[in-house]
């Protein structure tokens, strides 16, 4: 496959993925601000305010996260989390004593006569639903702030891939029309350069054809060894 080919479509798949991020990204932040903007409507249409963090109220050690929000409109699912779980659910300890609306409405349909434990009953009941509304405010709260981090990410991987998929068709454009991705070698064999080595004798004399050494004689000029 050509490399200029190969660039051009990975460049191409990587510039779609970077739209994907960029349409995912603009529907998460759509959730996100939608999310906040109803949890906050929701929750200011209550006129729920924390008592001042001096106030006797919140004096006692179980209501210390209850201070950091003194005297605040409660208006985000932090708050309401923290309202939920460290002031109403403190007070129905003390208001059911230590019992669920469940188990005093049990008790209450066996002693119908009984109007304080009747009371007690129909206390609780309105404390956990207001309990139990803040702390689905919390969720869906948490669930927006979520979408707006997954976002962020997502614009940010966008912009990475935008950047990786321009400068793959930089590439594509420098590249050789004729270059391929992977080139074969044709096969050869290596010439090693050694050529033929005759032995030397160790008087210095080579051999001759028959691989014996000519050796000079005093009477007839040669003899073989």
């Amino acid at each position: 496959m050509k490399r200029r080919n190969f660039d051009i479509l990975v460049s191409a798949a990587g510039l779609f993925l970077a739209l994907t991020l960029v349409a995912s990204g603009a529907l998460l932040t759509w959730a996100h601000n939608f999310i906040g903007n109803e949890v906050h409507t929701q929750l200011a249409a209550q006129q729920i305010f924390f008592p001042p963090a001096n106030s006797k109220a919140v004096a006692a050690p179980e209501f210390a996260a209850m201070r950091q929000y003194g005297g605040q409109q409660l208006t985000t699912g932090a708050q309401a989390e923290v309202y939920a779980d460290h002031f109403i659910a403190n007070h129905l300890k003390v208001i059911g004593g230590g019992k669920t609306y469940s188990q005093l409405s049990a008790e209450a349909l066996t002693q119908p006569n009984n109007a304080k434990l009747a009371a007690q009953a129909d206390t609780v009941f309105k404390g956990e639903t207001l309990r139990g509304l803040l702390l689905n405010a919390y969720a869906f709260g948490t669930m927006g702030m979520i979408a707006g981090i997954a976002a962020i990410a997502a614009f940010i991987a966008a912009a990475v891939m935008l950047i990786l998929g321009g400068l793959g068709l930089m590439h594509s454009r420098r590249v050789s029309p004729d270059a391929e991705i992977l080139t074969r070698r044709a096969a050869r064999t290596p010439d090693l350069g050694i050529a033929p080595v005759h032995a030397v004798h160790s008087n210095g004399r080579q051999p001759g054809d028959d691989g014996l050494v000519t050796i000079p004689s005093a009477t007839s000029g040669t003899s073989l060894v």
